[in-house]
């Protein structure tokens, strides 16, 4: 094990942050003039970077002057991720909590029917995934156990699976227990907070299954999480930590194209430090997997926009989605599907070209 972290600290020793970001024919004119560089799955381009070793940073270099040493990790930035076995393109993926305690929508789909009705809405609006979760993880959030949550998700996600076989879905879990039974019933991704680090048995589990796989960068667990806010610099460090586990991931036999990667806003960060993160959200291209980004509702949209009401918190929860947009397959994680749908497709046709 030691070995091993050794190894994934020097594998994300250096990174490479991409700037100067065009859109469109003007991203393609770029590119064919040698300024600037394609961004994985998008049409989108950059122009220039900051080459990041350990601590320290440079100051931009265009793309053309990057040193040769450095020409393997900026390939990161170039080429395309893998699907991890849903479709292609942005989605949007619509949050379906059967949990009672939740921090937005409390109870509101506690129970089947009500959360069917909920997913078969979500779909009609635009959802090309939905993920279901019956463990709250807002801080402080009541523990319950495996067989507890399993109540609460299961008869949902077979009841999806009946009413819309075509669906994508996902359970957001940390329990092997809950896993393996989802993925018994149909569900294709398994949405692990703890990237896989709560449930020794999750690693093996999901080696043998062929499902896509999201890691979500935390520290702590809920309850404590509150407490492990330090950073040396919060978005190198979060895409470094994440590298460790999406590593641990594939040696533990998970294949690499399986995997989604989640910067994981608002657990273990303070609203100083989620802002920086989502300002350089696009630095996860180092890590060569899908990005989910779930900011739905969250306290850091109430902080910038002053709305108590997680609720009302929709129109600052798409302005801050669409940061993730360059990155051409982003998972938007939303509770209103309607309203990011329609952002995703206003920032298509302006910026997609």
């Amino acid at each position: 094990m030691v070995g091993t972290v050794k190894k994934d600290k020097a594998m994300w020793h250096r990174l490479v942050e991409p700037m100067g970001f065009l859109f469109g024919p003007m991203a393609q004119e770029a590119i064919r003039q040698g300024v600037a560089l394609p961004f994985q799955n998008s049409t989108a381009a950059f122009t220039a970077v900051l080459l990041i070793e350990g601590d320290s940073a440079s100051g931009p270099v265009p793309v053309g002057a990057v040193p040769h040493a450095w020409l393997p990790v900026m390939q990161r930035l170039v080429s395309p991720v893998p699907d991890a076995g849903l479709p292609a393109g942005p989605l949007v993926m619509g949050i379906l909590n059967t949990t009672p305690d939740s921090f937005s929508c409390a109870g509101q789909h506690y129970h089947a029917g009500s959360a069917l009705q909920a997913a078969e809405q979500m779909v009609r609006d635009g959802a090309g995934v939905l993920d279901i979760g019956g463990e709250s993880t807002r801080p402080g959030a009541a523990v319950v156990s495996p067989q507890q949550e399993w109540e609460r998700v299961g008869p949902v996600l077979e009841g999806l699976r009946q009413s819309m076989p075509d669906v994508p879905l996902s359970v957001d879990t940390r329990n092997s227990l809950v896993m393996e039974r989802a993925l018994a019933a149909g569900a294709r991704v398994i949405n692990d907070v703890s990237a896989l680090g709560h449930d020794p048995a999750a690693l093996p589990l999901l080696a043998k299954q062929q499902c896509g796989v999201v890691l979500m960068h935390m520290r702590g667990t809920p309850q404590t999480m509150e407490q492990h806010t330090h950073y040396t610099d919060v978005a190198c460090d979060v895409v470094r930590e994440l590298g460790q586990r999406v590593e641990a991931a594939v040696e533990a036999g998970i294949a690499r194209e399986r995997l989604m990667v989640d910067p994981g806003f608002g657990f273990a960060k303070t609203q100083e430090q989620n802002v920086v993160l989502l300002r350089r959200i696009l630095l996860l291209a180092n890590l060569g997997c899908r990005v989910v980004c779930a900011l739905s509702r969250k306290r850091m949209i109430g902080t910038l926009t002053g709305v108590a009401d997680p609720a009302q918190r929709d129109s600052g929860t798409v302005a801050a989605s669409l940061m993730a947009m360059p990155f051409g397959n982003p998972l938007l994680r939303v509770h209103a599907v309607a309203s990011m749908a329609q952002g995703v497709r206003v920032w298509q046709g302006v910026q997609g070209g």
